[in-house]
């Protein structure tokens, strides 16, 4: 059973009591109704039974406390108003990943999902995407998964809400099914009080205190009311204060503690440890699989996902394909000059530059038109780690939460995100510095131009993974990526001149300088590069030193990915 003493909720600054010593219990007895109006502290409570959200005070869970939602695992449940699940996954892709995310043996994860799209009637909509799936199904869906472990209980957030008054009932006697069949209890938030002859046992909030638990008869006459639809108008007679102290001025009797099983009409029963549907299954067959295995199950379902996204796949090959091409187009007039500078450099050259005016002029503008090609790269592979990384994590923060709250370990979905962004920003990376390179026709060291391009991508990508990982939402993760990007010019100092303290406290942290010096000083012995230096001796990393730093910012993005992930950040939306 669940049991608060001296709940307290609070706004995170401080400002409002959203729930003010709430001492309730949820004994285990079937379907548990929480009611009250808008605004009195349901979903705060739910969420703080669950360790969700910052509070004060002490939660049990039989007989033990509940300091957040990894006390739970395995034997608490929580489906939330909408349902959480990807939208381009079918219903059976939800339900089997999540099996191979949370169960280890084959023949188990087979038979469950099974009976999971049996007890919750989805077997006709398996191969239906979730984004096509009514409201109800969404629902039904959402307590498929968390089926998936077999919980003793389930918390319900307004599990019913906005669904027609046929689809509502299916959805209570399918949870009314689980109770009885299989011994299950519910914690449910509910607006239609016609439905709450349905339930075992009610709890009434308002303005953040507990009003009443008990029965549905003893609800009916604790409020002195015939029909439960005129609770609020009987509410509405006194103050929250008068109604908090008669229930707590309430009888020994009436109180909670003498209440085992009832069974209301219409409500349920639970089935006492080993009758028929009485428990759950063997415990073995919830193993929980290892790191790597949860690992490669996250890069299975994200590659999957990668593919079935039109709209974003389209639009990622459209700036993986389409930069590379729009920096040999601002090339195009400059092609013949960077020809002829892309000899190896010799001292009569270099004498030619020193004395002639004309040459020297020449081989300048052709050195900078290769060092302003060369940025550009630079800021649009910038622009493409930030598009691939910035939306990431935040977008389906909630799906993670979800399933970390089932046992998904936080570093096995951290370092699923990190391998396949790796590798995704390597790869367009690589593919710009090698299309340009032949495009233009830029002379250096192949393996440390490649290399510097790749991991430029790559550090810009997990740092903007990074944003994603500990931003509240996807628009500002975006922002916030978008805007990194565009300081990357100024704070380069590539293009302008800044005060030498300003350029070096900022430097370490500007992937464009690294990456651009890095590039850039694998041509050294070229004449573009003796002509640049010619009139610019500014230091210039070597290639080695430019990729040990870039190693670097790419770990810092790692590591903030972990930090943002490792985060409770349910009530922060």
């Amino acid at each position: 059973m669940f049991r608060t003493q001296d709940l307290t909720v609070t706004t995170p600054d401080g400002g409002k009591t959203l729930l003010a010593g709430v001492e309730a219990e949820f004994p285990r007895v079937g379907l548990h109704a929480v009611v009250g109006p808008s605004g009195c502290g349901k979903t705060t409570l739910v969420k703080a039974l669950l360790g969700l959200v910052p509070r004060t005070g002490r939660v049990e869970f039989d007989g033990n406390e509940v300091h957040g939602p990894s006390d739970l695992v395995g034997r608490v449940g929580f489906a939330p108003q909408f349902s959480i699940a990807n939208p381009k996954l079918t219903v059976e892709e939800s339900l089997a990943y999540t099996l191979d995310l949370l169960v280890v043996e084959t023949k188990v994860r087979t038979q469950r999902l099974e009976a999971i799209l049996t007890t919750v009637g989805l077997g006709a909509a398996r191969h239906t995407r979730v984004e096509n799936l009514s409201g109800g199904q969404l629902r039904r869906l959402g307590l498929g998964l968390e089926l998936v472990t077999d919980p003793t209980w389930l918390v319900c957030d307004e599990v019913t809400s906005g669904l027609d008054p046929r689809s509502e009932d299916q959805i209570l006697d399918v949870l009314r099914g689980l109770a009885r069949e299989r011994g299950k209890s519910f914690v449910c938030i509910i607006h239609n009080l016609s439905k709450l002859s349905g339930f075992d046992r009610i709890t009434v909030l308002g303005q953040g205190v507990l009003l009443f638990q008990g029965t549905y008869p003893e609800f009916l006459g604790h409020f002195r009311i015939e029909d439960p639809l005129h609770l609020y108008e009987r509410l509405n007679e006194k103050p929250v204060e008068e109604w908090q102290e008669k229930w707590q001025r309430r009888p020994a009797h009436d109180s909670s503690e003498a209440l085992h099983v009832c069974t209301p009409a219409g409500g349920t029963s639970v089935p006492p440890p080993g009758a028929p549907g009485g428990h759950a299954l063997p415990a073995e067959s919830l193993r929980r699989p290892g790191m790597i295995a949860q690992g490669w199950t996250l890069l299975r379902r994200r590659w999957r996902l990668f593919w079935r996204d039109r709209g974003n796949l389209l639009a990622m090959a459209g700036i993986t394909f389409g930069f590379p091409v729009l920096v040999a187009i601002f090339a195009l007039g400059g092609l013949p000059q960077i020809g002829a500078m892309a000899l190896d450099s010799n001292a009569g050259f270099l004498e030619a530059l020193q004395q002639s005016m004309r040459h020297q002029r020449e081989a300048t503008q052709a050195a900078n038109l290769v060092v302003g090609l060369v940025l550009f790269q630079v800021i649009l592979l910038g622009l493409t780690g930030a598009n691939n990384g910035a939306r990431e994590i935040a977008a389906e923060r909630l799906v993670f939460e979800k399933e970390r709250m089932n046992g998904l370990r936080t570093p096995a979905y951290a370092l699923s995100k990190v391998i396949f962004f790796t590798g995704l920003a390597g790869a367009q990376g690589m593919w710009m510095a090698v299309f340009v390179k032949l495009a233009c026709r830029f002379p250096g060291h192949w393996w440390a131009q490649v290399a510097t391009l790749a991991l430029s991508c790559v550090a810009m990508t997990l740092v903007s993974l990074g944003i994603s990982a500990v931003s509240r939402t996807a628009e500002r993760a975006s922002f916030s990526s978008v805007f990194l990007v565009g300081l990357q010019l100024p704070l380069s100092g590539v293009v302008l001149a800044l005060p030498d303290y300003l350029l070096w406290i900022c430097r370490p942290f500007v992937n464009a300088f690294w990456a651009w010096a890095g590039y850039f000083n694998a041509m050294t012995h070229t004449r573009i590069y003796d002509a640049f230096r010619l009139t610019n001796e500014r230091w210039l990393p070597s290639s080695d030193f430019a990729l040990t730093v870039l190693m670097i910012q790419a770990l810092a993005g790692v590591g903030l990915v972990l930090y943002g992930c490792k985060r409770l950040r349910w009530g922060e939306g």
